[in-house]
């Protein structure tokens, strides 16, 4: 159960479930996840033109961040557990931001320091809120696992995939992912009854029900959604194809059944490439035969044709090959090959790491001390005593 409990609290940014009898300065934790924010300007002395913020950013469960207005008195630090405004009651979270650096936060998430939507901060947590907070962050998982029961025997097609208590035991946010219109309103006073606290029901996407969950993805590693990756963007197929990946909707699927996000991150990089590469749908005359288009390979600027004559035998020449012959095909001039001698290839970067005399600047032996010929050494002094008798 302890380590039950450890792994609750890893959702909310602790490094155990903290106690209510002792010191709360060990419990929050700095680790790998998108909730982890980090103050840039903590060693930066603030102007004396500009007034101290009174915004700080509080962490709830998972990806849930708001920002909360508190009054100077309270003197809040990052890993602070308070108590702050909700409807209705308090609720309890994990301040993780202060200072300056709060209304940066705030510029990028297009939020109004000056606007009175903003909530209070109560007061630091005492050992009574502490109390229901654990008791309330326990009671999560039994809570979710019989609200899908209860949402199955009702015929509901929907899947609730977490559940979050408020801090003070008096309402719970049910998670819930669907693919049409849902009418819970059943469900909402079965629920009620069943738990005693107010029910609210937020319906979440693919991508953000994975995002919560978290997991390992084809590359081995934790999910980015579940990490860092604060921000979704629409993945197409295009990107798929710029960068000449297969259309298997199995590899190409992430863990949420959607196009894998990290196909968008090398896709601006192989549209600069692509830029400089010649139309491949027009055909390549040659005295051996029409040459058509087969793949290419982006990185290396490199694509391949084969002759209509012998379809199946690629060749792989370079993006400027191309370009040239379809300049000669332009002036009907047909060259011998796609691989004509007349065509040098770009050599390549010249290779700098050399022990070559004339390029000692940037030989990586050019700080070596040589290495003195013993037996000539032995010589010199033996010819040396010859020439003094």
């Amino acid at each position: 159960m302890e380590k039950d409990s450890k792994q609750m609290f890893l959702s909310r940014g602790c490094y155990c479930a903290p106690q209510p009898h002792t010191r709360q300065l060990d419990v929050f934790r700095h680790s790998c996840n998108k909730l982890d924010a980090f103050d840039w300007l903590q060693n930066i002395k603030p102007s004396e033109i500009y007034t101290p913020g009174d915004i700080v950013e509080v962490r709830f469960k998972n990806s849930r961040k708001e920002f909360f207005r508190a009054t100077p008195d309270l003197d809040l630090r990052v890993g602070d557990i308070v108590a702050v405004e909700a409807l209705p009651g308090h609720d309890i979270g994990i301040v993780t931001l202060t200072g300056e650096v709060v209304k940066l936060q705030m510029k990028n998430k297009r939020v109004n320091p000056n606007s009175e939507e903003i909530k209070r901060v109560y007061r630091k947590a005492k050992v009574s809120d502490v109390e229901k907070w654990v008791t309330a962050v326990k009671q999560e998982d039994p809570t979710m696992y019989t609200s899908r029961g209860i949402a199955h025997s009702l015929n509901l097609d929907m899947k609730i995939s977490d559940v979050e208590y408020q801090g003070d035991h008096t309402k719970a946010i049910f998670y819930y992912t669907a693919d049409d219109r849902v009418d819970f309103r059943e469900l909402i006073r079965v629920l009620a009854d069943t738990f005693g606290v107010r029910i609210e029901m937020r319906q979440i996407g693919m991508r953000q029900e994975a995002s919560r969950l978290g997991g390992i993805g084809s590359c081995g590693r934790e999910l980015c959604c579940a990490t860092w990756l604060t921000k979704f963007k629409s993945v197409s197929t295009n990107s798929a194809r710029t960068q000449q990946l297969s259309l298997n909707p199995q590899k190409l699927a992430g863990q949420c059944s959607k196009l894998k996000c990290c196909i968008n991150y090398e896709n601006s990089c192989y549209l600069d490439i692509l830029k400089d590469f010649p139309d491949v749908e027009k055909e390549l005359n040659t005295n051996k035969g029409t040459a058509v288009y087969a793949k290419m390979d982006v990185l290396k600027k490199l694509i391949g044709y084969e002759y209509k004559e012998n379809p199946g035998r690629i060749i792989m020449i370079s993006a400027e090959r191309v370009k040239q012959i379809q300049a000669l095909n332009a002036k009907n001039i047909i060259p011998e090959d796609l691989n004509d001698e007349q065509f040098i290839p770009d050599p390549g970067p010249i290779n700098n790491f050399t022990d070559d005399n004339n390029n000692l600047e940037d030989s990586l032996t050019r700080f070596d001390k040589p290495q003195k010929n013993k037996k000539n050494k032995r010589r010199k002094k033996k010819n040396k005593k010859a020439q003094e008798r």
